[in-house]
């Protein structure tokens, strides 16, 4: 069991970590990341012991999330990368106070991050002057790479989902 604590604990922080880089730098967020994320979940939430009905509301939560960002998406507002990474992500919170937590702390970590890049970007030569070097993608790009925030706020609130949950209840 205890592989499995850490297989489960590990693969999504790893993979959002791999995302966050990858976005920084060249604003843009592998699929297989994001796949890697969903088949974990498809894969060990039955393992572990979540019930089917809250299977099947992870699901629903996924695919609400999936077309919340798709229409981001087809607005021009959200990078398809991002809307692909959240769903993935949102899948292990389901229809909980932790999709709400995990979700509002995004925004505000993404908040944050923009207030952050654009103050960067206003000041990228006086920083470069200084011998600070930024990536290209920060510079030259108009796009914020919210792939960093939908990291964070991963982090931050993985461990109120309930397939993390069940994983450390029956590890302890």
């Amino acid at each position: 069991m205890l592989e499995m604590v850490v297989i489960v604990t590990l693969i999504v922080p790893f993979c959002l970590a791999l995302a966050a880089i990858s976005d920084l730098f060249t604003m843009k967020i592998p699929n297989k990341l994001s796949a890697a994320i969903l088949v974990s979940f498809l894969v060990f939430a039955p393992l572990v012991g979540l019930g089917w009905a809250d299977y099947g509301m992870s699901i629903a939560a996924a695919s609400a999330v999936f077309a919340v960002c798709f229409m981001l998406f087809a607005m021009n507002v959200m990078g398809g990368g991002d809307a692909k990474l959240l769903t993935a992500t949102a899948i292990w919170f389901g229809f909980t106070p932790a999709l709400i937590s995990f979700l509002v702390t995004v925004a505000f970590v993404g908040g944050f991050i923009t207030l952050i890049f654009l103050l960067l970007r206003a000041n990228a030569n006086t920083a470069m002057a200084m011998g600070i070097r930024l990536p290209a993608s920060l510079v030259t790009e108009s796009k914020i790479p919210y792939g960093i925030a939908i990291a964070i706020g991963g982090y931050l609130t993985f461990q109120q989902s309930p397939v993390v949950n069940l994983v450390l209840l029956a590890a302890s």
